[in-house]
């Protein structure tokens, strides 16, 4: 165990339960709760027949100021059988994800998950419970009073279902266990109530804790966990005084111990074949890799396992230079190491590390761990509920890969969201965009989820940059990591930090791109000469339903080149000028309900070259054909 940090945990769970919760502010205000649970887990796994027995004890503080009179479970794995919700969903939704399709429906026995209850008490006394699918109902012996502590203890058998979607056994690279998902979880309660989202295979949302966990497993399996393993040297981990590595002790199984703390949730994985490898990010977290030197998998022949092993074997320094960033430039990374696993069926976040696929180019390789643990940042520390405002975890973490990648191989040149913009006017043409507040699972398709919460996500930030100026964007992230860490912040929440880092209203902003899928077209109507002479009348139009304030590029035959700033009136404040050694005019604002804007400016119409809205082309326009403006 880890005293110190149990002490600094202990600390936090005094501040937050001192306290009730209130939302919509720029930082956690005199009003905020939320709950807390210490988990203490031991599983005995069974390699031959895939199951293991489970013990839990959880912990569980009550800092609402309501009585709780049920609690809600999540038993993941329950979904991977024949006309679960998930299989359902799969074999319905108009573009069924192909790691799922209609697997599950042939699944028997020996292949499908569950998660079986064998009893559950409250505080000692055995309490009734109800099982409707992932979701498990407890009906209490006594209400859970505001300030509560409450134990529930259980006992559990469960079954690894084959790899499907995230969890599973024997992936197609041939890893035997990824362990996501894999333990009764208690839902998350907030100021909305409880949280029992039937798991279709979308997103999570769940309290922060601390975790004890052991595992015991046949001697032969190197496991590795988003967590601190503490005892590395009677598993065979750590080296001897004069540097000889320690050899793994005998038995039929070892005794694997972890902890995490300040977490929400905790994975892991085990194969025989795990190579382990660590890198220390500089006045960073300690990285680990586990990955297979020998994968059997049906995508990577014999001619690719050196080229794989290779790419793993340069994984750590890149990753570090990608932690680097980050650290440096969006707030730092909280825990003390960061885990990367082989597994899963792609990428997959969770607290303290991530499940990637392992046979990849190494371009894919880097790119998926960098999106992965920029998550981390997000899904592991603001951990904002991503049922229904997943657009945070999945957009910000977008659109800081697409930075990332760009400062890693590009030297931070160039626009790395310009393809994020072609995708989203794709999606729009075809008339699948869906809103970005809708709950995950309610999507009709899984194009317009992906649309909704990764792409528009991203450019939520890009096009705020356009708004705001980019480097308030940037300090306004840092401070609502930082304001936010560790508390669950929902949109509206980001959207009051941004008010009060801009000097802005920026309700208007989260309204339309948010909650509608009204879009973007302004356009240049008009180009006249004034009424005075040497001025130039220009007339601006907005096209489609979306306001947005205008930045205006005007370049005159000379090659001299001059801004025009339109502010929204909405707005209540503008922005300062983004390229200063360009003079810069700020016009009138302009009244959202009006369609035209007339600016004139004071040179004549033969000395103009070009007009151009929006050249920085952050504003996803959908038109930008009507954007510029030429002298014939």
């Amino acid at each position: 165990m880890q005293p110190i940090k149990h002490i600094l945990y202990g600390l936090f769970l005094i501040v937050i339960s001192m306290s009730f919760h209130n939302t919509l502010t720029a930082q956690p205000g005199p009003g905020y709760w939320q709950q807390a649970v210490d988990y203490q887990m031991e599983v005995d796994m069974n390699v031959e027949t895939n199951r293991y027995d489970g013990h839990q004890l959880l912990s569980y503080t009550n800092n609402s100021p309501d009585t709780l009179n049920r609690v809600f479970y999540h038993l993941f794995f329950n979904a991977f059988q024949p006309e679960s919700m998930m299989d359902k969903r799969s074999r319905t939704i108009a573009d069924p994800d192909s790691r799922i399709g209609d697997k599950i429906l042939g699944y028997d026995e020996t292949e499908i998950g569950y998660q079986r209850i064998d009893w559950i008490k409250q505080n000692g006394t055995e309490v009734e419970y109800t099982v409707d699918g992932t979701i498990m109902e407890v009906h209490l012996a006594e209400p859970i009073e505001p300030g509560e502590v409450v134990e529930f203890e259980m006992e559990y058998e469960a079954q690894v279902p084959l790899q499907t979607r995230r969890s599973g056994r024997d992936s197609a690279e041939g890893v035997r266990y990824s362990m996501s998902q894999w333990y009764p979880k208690i839902a998350a309660y907030s100021e909305r109530g409880w949280h029992p989202n039937p798991y279709i295979g979308r997103e999570f949302f769940a309290p922060f804790g601390t975790f004890d966990i052991t595992i015991h497993i046949d001697r032969d399996y190197v496991v590795g966990a988003g967590a601190y393993l503490q005892n590395p040297r009677e598993v065979g981990y750590g080296y001897e005084e004069d540097g000889t590595e320690v050899n793994r002790p005998d038995g039929d199984k070892l005794t694997w111990h972890f902890t995490a703390f300040d977490v929400h949730d905790v994975m892991w994985a085990a194969d025989p074949d795990y190579t382990q490898s660590t890198f220390q990010v500089p006045d960073g977290p300690l990285l680990r890799f586990f990955y297979q030197t020998d994968p059997v998998a049906e995508n990577a022949d014999a001619e690719r396992q050196d080229d794989l092993i290779d790419y793993w074997e340069q994984l750590p320094e890149l990753t570090s230079q990608a932690f680097q960033f980050m650290n440096d430039n969006y707030g730092e990374y909280p825990h003390d190491e960061y885990i990367v696993i082989q597994g899963g069926d792609g990428g997959m976040e969770y607290s303290m590390g991530t499940l990637i696929t392992g046979n990849r180019s190494l371009g894919s390789l880097i790119g998926v761990t960098v999106h992965e643990f920029i998550h981390a940042w997000y899904e592991g520390v603001i951990a904002n509920d991503e049922t229904t405002d997943q657009w945070i975890d999945e957009g910000f973490t977008v659109y800081l890969s697409a930075l990332t990648m760009n400062e890693l191989y590009n030297d931070g040149e160039g626009d790395p969201m310009v393809g994020r913009h072609q995708g989203y006017f794709r999606t729009v043409e075809a008339g699948i965009e869906e809103p970005m507040h809708i709950h995950a699972d309610h999507y009709e398709r899984n194009a317009a989820y992906g649309m909704a919460s990764y792409t528009k996500g991203a450019i939520f930030l890009h096009q705020l940059g356009y708004i705001v100026g980019d480097d308030v964007l940037k300090s306004g992230l840092n401070r609502f990591y930082e304001d936010w860490k560790f508390k669950h912040p929902r949109g509206l929440d980001f959207i009051r930090t941004m008010e009060e880092e801009s000097g802005m209203v920026l309700d208007w902003y989260y309204e339309y791109w948010v909650t509608t899928t009204k879009t973007i077209d302004y356009g240049i109507s008009a180009v006249e000469t004034g009424e005075t002479v040497g001025q130039t009348n220009i007339t601006l139009e907005r096209v489609d339903l979306m306001p947005m304030p205008i930045d205006l590029e005007v370049e005159y035959s000379d090659g001299s080149i001059e801004h025009y700033y339109i502010p929204m009136r909405i707005m209540w404040g503008q922005k300062q000028n983004e390229n200063p050694d360009i003079e810069r005019h700020v016009a009138e604002d302009w009244p959202w309900v009006f369609p035209e804007y007339e600016l004139t400016i004071d040179r004549p119409m033969e000395d103009i070259a070009r007009i151009e809205i929006d050249p920085s082309r952050r504003m996803a326009d959908i038109n930008r054909d009507n954007n510029a403006w030429m002298e014939e």
